[in-house]
């Protein structure tokens, strides 16, 4: 079958690509195996976040004799919230098939392979159809990682897609991987009254973020009953007496066993490349198994584009939708978009919040440029105070010539709130006075900026 536009995956750059070009009057095939929407709808950001949000009740009902209310004791319902969870996912994929309908996208259900340049051949339910088009888009995105260790075959275990699929609270769950996805699933299943130890093979927990947030964070993991065990990392797992699982692990040169109810995986995502057979089509893929594109999002095939996780780089919804949009401008708008120099801004859901945008500190001062470091304890925010949410931290990082933001980090009560107004000052190259003069409504925790730019340590 012949067709002007080919999309592999429906994910966040995939679905709205196939609608654009179909609307634009380009006859469009969409390739989707499993679900419309990718991993943000049905595995990822909108799952998640649901979860996280009753996790947060259990959390608050806990603490509401802090703020003078008496309540019982919180029953989790496991089975109320997953499906609260599965309903939030089928309104959200269900909304993304209604869009790709009414553009006139041709949706079909199977898994696509490169069987020659520009040339698709999809494994569906009725046989094998093969489709052709001068432009190709992948949007395959990734998967879980499964660490290779011995033993792991041995026990069940869980990743970050089926571990939201359980039906009551793991008496103690063991976390392989520091890193935001879990740590995000760390403090929530502590939260719904797991037993909860995190394994980082690192010297800290999120190895990106500057040492002193990453200390905090583990601070913070600590003080909500969570066990925090760094430079450690699985050498073996194996079945115990009672459905139980006994991890060893090693640290500092030597070996403990830790026995668990539950693991849960969280270490990396894996690329969706190994069926793909993109040799056949003259796209190069990296050693980690990500396809290589430019700052345009060309692959080295003409006509093929990557877009989204499956490309490597920042694995977040909002850089997969920004490519969408960048091949939106330069195809169908005649524009010279590119990914240079773009922001990548994101909020790890833990809570508090940990949002963080532009450069690090570490990253600031290994440029070589003059720098400053605005710091300030959340304690020290009133309307943090107001709400009995006084963990965290505020930073940024000034340029010590221009007085423009270089980057922040903020672990706080609505840290991705915060962090997206000092985004907006960055874009708009203001300068950190501009903040800390500012007229802010009291009390709010905008306000915060006139005293974190007037506590700079240097």
């Amino acid at each position: 079958m012949e067709y002007d536009v080919i999309v592999i995956g429906a994910g966040q750059a995939g679905g709205p690509l196939a609608g654009a070009f179909a609307t634009a009057g380009r006859r469009t095939a969409l390739v989707e195996r499993e679900h419309v929407g990718g991993t943000c709808i049905n595995e990822g950001c909108t799952p998640t976040k649901t979860m996280v949000a009753s996790a947060r009740v259990a959390y608050l009902v806990r603490r509401s004799a802090d703020y003078g209310v008496q309540v019982p004791a919180p029953r989790v319902d496991m089975r109320r919230v997953r499906q609260r969870k599965r309903e939030i996912v089928t309104s959200f994929r269900s909304g993304s098939e209604r869009r790709l309908d009414a553009a006139g996208v041709d949706l079909v259900r199977g898994d696509a392979r490169f069987s020659g340049e520009r040339t698709v051949t999809v494994r569906t339910d009725a046989g094998d159809q093969t489709l052709r088009a001068p432009q190709i888009f992948i949007n395959t995105g990734g998967r879980p990682t499964l660490p290779d260790v011995p033993g792991i075959e041995s026990v069940p275990w869980l990743d970050s897609t089926s571990i939201m699929e359980l039906d009551e609270v793991p008496g103690h769950l063991l976390v392989v991987g520091g890193g935001y996805i879990g740590l995000e699933f760390g403090q929530m299943f502590r939260r719904f009254g797991a037993q909860v130890t995190v394994l980082q093979r690192g010297r800290q927990l999120l190895p990106l973020e500057d040492a002193d947030i990453a200390e905090t964070i583990t601070e913070i993991m600590k003080e909500d009953g969570i066990k925090v065990l760094l430079d450690t990392q699985p050498t073996r797992f194996e079945a115990a007496p009672g459905g139980a699982i006994r991890t060893t692990v090693g640290r500092n040169g030597e070996s403990c066993t830790i026995e668990t109810t539950h693991v849960l995986f969280a270490a990396g995502r894996t690329p969706n490349t190994d069926t793909l057979d993109a040799a056949a089509a003259g796209i190069e893929i990296d050693e980690g198994g990500f396809i290589r594109v430019n700052e345009r999002l060309e692959t080295s095939a003409e006509g093929v584009y990557a877009v989204g996780d499956v490309k490597g780089g920042p694995a977040f919804t909002h850089i997969s939708y920004d490519d969408y949009r960048i091949l939106r401008t330069n195809l169908l708008e005649g524009g010279r978009a590119t990914t240079r120099e773009r922001m990548v801004p994101y909020t790890v859901f833990i809570d508090p919040q940990l949002g963080r945008v532009g450069m690090t500190e570490t990253e600031a001062r290994k440029s070589g440029r003059p720098v400053r470091v605005a710091r300030m304890p959340m304690s020290r925010v009133a309307r943090a105070l107001e709400m009995d949410e006084p963990r965290g931290v505020m930073k940024a990082v000034v340029d010590g010539e221009t007085d423009r933001i270089l980057g922040c980090a903020v672990l706080g009560i609505e840290g991705g709130e915060i962090m997206s107004a000092l985004q907006i000052a960055m874009m708009g190259g203001m300068p950190y006075t501009a903040l800390r003069d500012g007229v802010f409504a009291h009390p709010t925790l905008a306000e915060s900026f006139n005293n974190l730019f007037g506590s700079f340590e240097d």
